[in-house]
């Protein structure tokens, strides 16, 4: 089995590995999760602290806590904004991390803030280009 890791093309990332999604039915607001290169290096995810709607989070800063059987990751949001959502399928089922980080594991979803903190993102290529090698 190879050790690429999937890298949609369509989507934003961070170098601390989460990954942003435009909703194209509300264009002012991201569906946000982690990579599968992160969710490959957290191991078994077995809860998620999260943010609740309504809560601001901070472009960079930490936001929520992923724990796996292995250690416990810090959350960081991509944008600035209000939380309009959280992945509420994950308290029952975290697993959904691991086995469908960009679909079903999504984690939270933000009403952007500041458009322009988009531009800071990686795109698929330049996130690729800063994972270490296999």
């Amino acid at each position: 089995m190879t050790m690429d890791h999937e890298t949609p093309d369509t989507l934003l990332y961070t170098p601390e590995h989460e990954w942003l999604r435009r909703d194209e039915e509300h264009p002012d607001e991201a569906v946000i999760g982690i990579t599968d290169f992160a969710q490959d290096q957290v191991g078994d995810v077995v809860y998620l602290d999260l943010p609740a709607p309504g809560d601001q989070v901070t472009a960079g800063e930490r936001c929520g806590e992923i724990e796996s059987a292995k250690t416990v990751s810090d959350f960081y949001s991509p944008v600035g904004g209000e939380v309009v959502a959280a992945n509420g399928e994950l308290e029952e089922r975290p697993e959904l991390v691991n086995e469908s980080p960009y679909d079903e594991g999504w984690i939270i979803r933000v009403r952007i803030a500041d458009e322009a903190e988009l531009e800071g993102l990686l795109d698929a290529a330049g996130y690729r280009a800063q994972l270490p090698e296999n």
